[in-house]
C-alpha cells in the first residue's frame, strides 16, 4: 500500500474525533451512576457499558497518537462530582444506557460506512459489536423486570394489499377524515416518545442540579420542548385509537447538589439534540402521510434552533472544542506576500 494510503482520511479523523469526544462524556455519567446503582443486573449492564467505553477509548487515544494527532480535552474526573448524592433510579440508568447504546449502534455503523483503513473499519465493526450486544443485555434486563417500553400493537396482516390513490398521501385537508396510521408511521411516533421522555427526564436532572441560572433556563427550555413533542405524537397515536403502552418510571431524584459540570451537561444536550434531530428526519422520510412528515419537520426546526442556542451558550463560556479542520488555502497564500 501507498504511503499516502495509510494516512487517515478526513472522515476518519472526524469519526475518531467524535468517538472520543462521546466516549469521554459516556465514561463520566456511567461512573458517576454505578456508584449508586442497587439492583445487581442492572449494575451489570451499566458496567458493561461503561467498560466498552473505557476499552474503546484507549484504542482511540492509540490512533491519534500513532498519527501524532492532536486529541481532544473530552470529559475527565474534573467533570463529576462523585461525592453528591444519588440522581437517577435503576430503572433510568438502564434506560439511559439502552437509549444510549441504540444512538451508539446508529453512529458507528455510519462511521464503519465511511472508514476505508482496514484497522479503523475493525474498529468500528468491534465497537458495533459490542454496543449491539450491550443493546441485547439490557433489553433482556427490561424485559425480565417488567420494565421495557413496548412498542404498540397491531392487527396482524393477512393478505397483500397496494395503496390504490394519491389520497394515501393526504392528511391536511381539514374536511377529509385521515386514514388510519400504518405500522411504520406508528412505529416511529413511538420511537420518538421513547427518545424524548429520556431527554426531558435527564434535562430536569441537569435543570435541578446547575448552579447557573443559564444553564437552569436552558435545560428547562429543553425539558418543556422534549414535554410538547411527547404529548403531539401520543395524541397522533390516540386519535387512531391506539395506546402508547406504558413507559418505565425514568425517576429522578429530589436532589439539587450539583453533580457535573455545565460544560459536560451541555456537550450531553447537544448529542441528543443531534440524535433527534436523525430520528425526526427518518421518520419525516419514512411517513406518508403529509401531516405526519409535515409535523416532523416542524418539529425538527424547534429543535434546531434549541440546539442553537446551546451552541452559542458553550461558545460563550468557551466550552466548546472545534472539531478537526482543512486548510484555509487563502490565509496559507497570505502569509507568503
Amino acid at each position: 500500500m501507498d504511503k499516502q494510503d495509510t494516512h487517515l482520511t478526513s472522515a476518519e479523523i472526524a469519526n475518531l474525533w467524535t468517538s472520543y469526544m462521546n466516549n469521554s462524556m459516556s465514561i463520566v455519567m456511567l461512573s458517576f451512576m454505578l456508584q449508586h446503582i442497587q439492583d445487581k443486573e442492572i449494575k451489570e449492564a451499566v458496567q458493561k457499558s461503561y467498560d466498552i467505553a473505557q476499552h474503546y477509548q484507549e484504542e482511540t487515544r492509540s490512533f491519534f497518537e500513532a498519527e501524532a494527532c492532536v486529541m481532544p480535552d473530552g470529559f475527565s474526573e474534573g467533570d463529576v462530582h462523585m461525592d453528591a448524592p444519588w440522581l437517577f433510579s435503576d430503572i433510568f440508568c438502564l434506560t439511559y444506557v439502552h437509549h444510549m447504546s441504540k444512538v451508539g449502534m446508529i453512529n458507528y455503523s455510519g462511521f464503519l460506512g465511511m472508514s476505508r483503513r482496514e484497522d479503523i473499519r475493525s474498529f468500528y465493526t468491534r465497537l458495533l459489536s459490542d454496543t449491539s450486544s450491550l443493546y441485547n443485555q439490557t433489553t433482556e434486563t427490561a424485559v425480565s423486570k417488567g420494565i421495557h417500553a413496548t412498542y404498540p400493537y397491531l392487527e396482524i396482516p393477512k393478505e397483500q394489499e397496494y395503496i390504490e390513490g394519491k389520497q394515501y398521501l393526504s392528511g391536511l385537508h381539514p374536511l377529509r377524515n385521515k386514514r388510519a396510521l400504518n405500522a411504520v408511521e406508528t412505529a416511529y411516533l413511538y420511537m420518538n416518545i421513547l427518545t424524548n421522555t429520556v431527554g426531558e427526564k435527564l434535562a430536569i436532572a441537569f435543570a435541578q442540579t446547575s448552579t447557573s441560572k443559564e444553564i437552569q433556563d436552558y435545560m428547562i427550555r429543553g425539558k418543556d420542548i422534549a414535554t410538547k413533542h411527547i404529548k403531539i405524537f401520543a395524541s397522533t397515536l390516540q386519535e387512531n385509537d391506539i395506546v402508547a403502552a406504558r413507559l418505565p418510571d425514568l425517576g429522578v431524584s429530589s436532589s439539587t447538589t450539583r453533580a457535573f459540570s455545565d460544560k459536560l451537561m451541555m456537550f450531553h444536550m447537544s448529542v441528543l439534540t443531534s440524535a433527534g434531530t436523525g430520528n425526526y428526519a427518518l421518520a419525516a422520510a419514512s411517513s406518508l402521510r403529509t401531516d405526519l412528515a409535515l409535523n416532523y419537520e416542524r418539529l425538527s426546526l424547534e429543535v434546531a434552533r434549541y440546539a442553537k442556542s446551546g451552541v452559542e451558550i458553550m461558545i460563550k463560556h468557551n466550552w466548546m472544542e472545534q472539531p478537526p479542520k482543512t486548510a484555509d488555502r487563502d490565509k496559507l497564500s497570505r502569509k507568503k506576500v
